[in-house]
């Protein structure tokens, strides 16, 4: 026998891309995720976000007070989006997570200025991830000096001041801006995805491909029973989980828990029996372990990237922000980080609670649908 064969290379090269034809998902997933990186990371990835939402509260309609409003609009970091009428609806609006600041442009703004006499813009700041909001803080900064610059020529010089007011800003539900308040709770929600989709995932495939499956099948068992029946120890399973991870955030990194518990309980109920139904799902398409684990992570890329947790979800561009919004972890983020940093209630929670409801039940169904069809 000779050392070296062409024809064994050659034998052995067929033989690699006939099973290369064989199994077309599970390559074409190593060839469609560098692209999927590169497109998140290129495009989608911002940490100096911009036109950020804010609700403002004239109290009083002057010239001077547009000429501010005018001036933040252009700095391009706030997009005033609403214009509320009490400083009951802007906490509302914060809390919510429906703005991202709110400015309060008080009623004697003119004569203060007019006066010299101290004048102030007070800009309430949701800084429950103070990543998004450092460089619009920042930006204020240079504010006072520029935005009447136009409408004080022409006035005495003692009042043609270098700032004729000041911002007070206030960081609400994390002022010191520890990084931990932010990615702690948020780690919830990607340890709940890694684990329960891929156990789910591999568990349901492991059967397949250990023949144990066919006893099931044997047996007059619906396709919603066994999805009830599987899914349900890892139930039990996501909220241990979920209970350690609450505890070690308290204890460990102090993280603030305001209450908001029934929203964070329905909210976390329905993102575990989300994933779990995605991850069976997924069994009934993955053909081996393999491709079930692929398709698992392929699916968690994008929540880490796209839900929030490691960057601004605003600081993206849109087209990153309605793919995100579609991903089950963005809302339930919101719900976690509403919950422990700003005691949302069950209120301020729905519709973070109405999409994570709209996932579970479509999944479930696809994956019952799938089921059927596959496995008959």
């Amino acid at each position: 026998m000779s050392f070296f064969s062409p024809s064994r290379v050659l034998a052995v090269l067929v033989k690699e891309f006939t099973q290369l034809r064989r199994d077309r998902l599970t390559y074409a997933m190593i060839l469609v995720l560098p692209v999927v990186q590169l497109l998140l990371f290129g495009y989608a990835i911002n940490d100096t976000p911009r036109h950020l939402p804010a609700a403002v509260l004239v109290q009083e309609d002057s010239v001077f007070a547009r000429s501010v409003l005018a001036a933040l609009k252009n700095s391009s970091f706030f997009d005033i989006e609403v214009q509320a009428h009490s400083t009951q609806e802007l906490d509302a609006l914060l809390r919510r997570g429906q703005v991202q600041f709110a400015i309060t442009v008080p009623g004697d703004f003119t004569r203060r200025v007019i006066r010299g006499d101290g004048a102030q813009i007070l800009v309430d700041a949701d800084a429950s991830d103070p990543t998004a909001t450092g460089a619009a803080v920042s930006a204020l900064a240079g504010l006072p000096a520029q935005a009447l610059s136009h409408d004080l020529t022409g006035l005495p010089a003692p009042l043609q001041v270098t700032a004729p007011f000041s911002i007070v800003t206030h960081n609400l539900y994390n002022p010191d801006s520890v990084a931990a308040f932010n990615i702690v709770p948020g780690l919830l929600g990607i340890i709940l995805s890694m684990t329960l989709v891929m156990m789910t995932a591999l568990a349901v495939t492991r059967e397949r491909e250990r023949g144990t499956m066919e006893f099931l099948l044997s047996t007059p068992v619906e396709p919603l029973e066994v999805m009830v029946g599987k899914l349900s120890p890892y139930v039990i399973v996501g909220l241990i989980q979920t209970a350690i991870v609450l505890a070690l955030a308290a204890t460990l990194f102090q993280v603030p828990m305001n209450g908001g518990w029934v929203g964070l309980g329905a909210g976390t109920f329905l993102f575990i029996v989300g994933s779990l139904a995605l991850g069976f799902l997924i069994s009934t398409v993955a053909k081996s372990q393999l491709q079930a684990m692929q398709m698992a992570v392929f699916y968690i890329l994008p929540s880490i990237l796209l839900s929030g947790f490691m960057f601004p979800f605003r600081g993206m561009p849109l087209w990153a922000q309605v793919l995100g919004t579609c991903i089950p972890v963005t809302h339930f983020l919101r719900i976690v980080r509403g919950a422990l940093l700003k005691g949302q209630s069950l209120g301020d929670a729905w519709p973070s609670l109405a999409a994570l409801a709209v996932f579970m039940f479509a999944v479930s169904a696809l994956a019952i649908a799938r089921y059927q069809r596959t496995l008959d």
